[in-house]
């Protein structure tokens, strides 16, 4: 299931409150998955293609193509999209 992925391969550097708090996310520039404007302006697609291929703009997210398959990719990033308003519904 995405919970268990996202605590799986996730977790360690986005959090598991999706914010990147942690020290590997932090040292890795990891994307704090709570970002309105972010969670805004990306699309699926690109969110699945850095899953699955890995992302080096902004900080070194690795690929996990060879880990996990299309659909559980697809399932990670409907589990990404949860976090989308965590911000705003905390004080």
């Amino acid at each position: 299931t995405a919970p268990q992925l996202y605590r799986k391969y996730c977790v360690s550097c986005h959090g598991s409150d999706g914010r990147a708090k942690t020290s590997k996310g932090k040292f890795g520039h990891a994307r704090d998955l709570t970002e309105a404007q972010w969670q805004d302006e990306v699309t699926d697609e690109r969110i699945f293609n850095s899953i699955m291929n890995g992302r080096s703009v902004r900080g070194n997210m690795p690929s996990f193509s060879n880990k996990i398959d299309q659909k559980e990719a697809e399932s990670l990033v409907n589990f990404v999209r949860r976090f989308s308003g965590v911000r705003a519904a905390r004080p």
